[in-house]
């Protein structure tokens, strides 16, 4: 199960690299929800449609994608823990990299919650200008 678990979370993390919700989709269960950690703009919880339109989006923010650089991978029972660091180019021409951990929980074989961590500092200051400058 746990080799199951990490394929699928590895599928979502490639998805959401490329801004493919319709990859995404069958990763998740109709009730999942992922909570960011931290504070600021990006900080709480999205359910599953803003899940997949944030994805979208993703594709909009970062034409060419982002290019997840797994650090480590660790699996056990019904949790999947990723490490992370994620840099791309933004759609106005400046990089953006940032390093993430998410812990995800898996019920029969897709993910049910994600809880984010990453540099909330780094996200607000260089992202959000971007992000409302686009009016996504």
């Amino acid at each position: 199960m746990s080799d199951n678990n990490k394929k699928v979370v590895l599928a979502f993390i490639e998805a959401m690299g490329n801004g493919d919700p319709e990859a995404a989709a069958p990763c998740i269960t109709e009730d999942a929800y992922t909570l960011a950690k931290g504070f600021g703009s990006f900080a709480g919880v999205r359910e599953h449609d803003t899940i997949l339109a944030t994805i979208g989006a993703f594709h909009q923010l970062m034409p060419a994608g982002m290019k997840p650089e797994i650090v480590s991978v660790i699996a056990e029972g019904d949790k999947v823990v990723v490490e992370f660091e994620g840099n791309g180019i933004l759609y106005n021409g400046e990089p953006y990299g940032n390093e993430y951990c998410m812990v995800f929980r898996m019920r029969d074989g897709r993910i049910c919650q994600v809880n984010e961590y990453f540099c909330t500092l780094l996200a607000e200051q260089r992202l959000w200008p971007v992000i409302k400058d686009m009016q996504l």
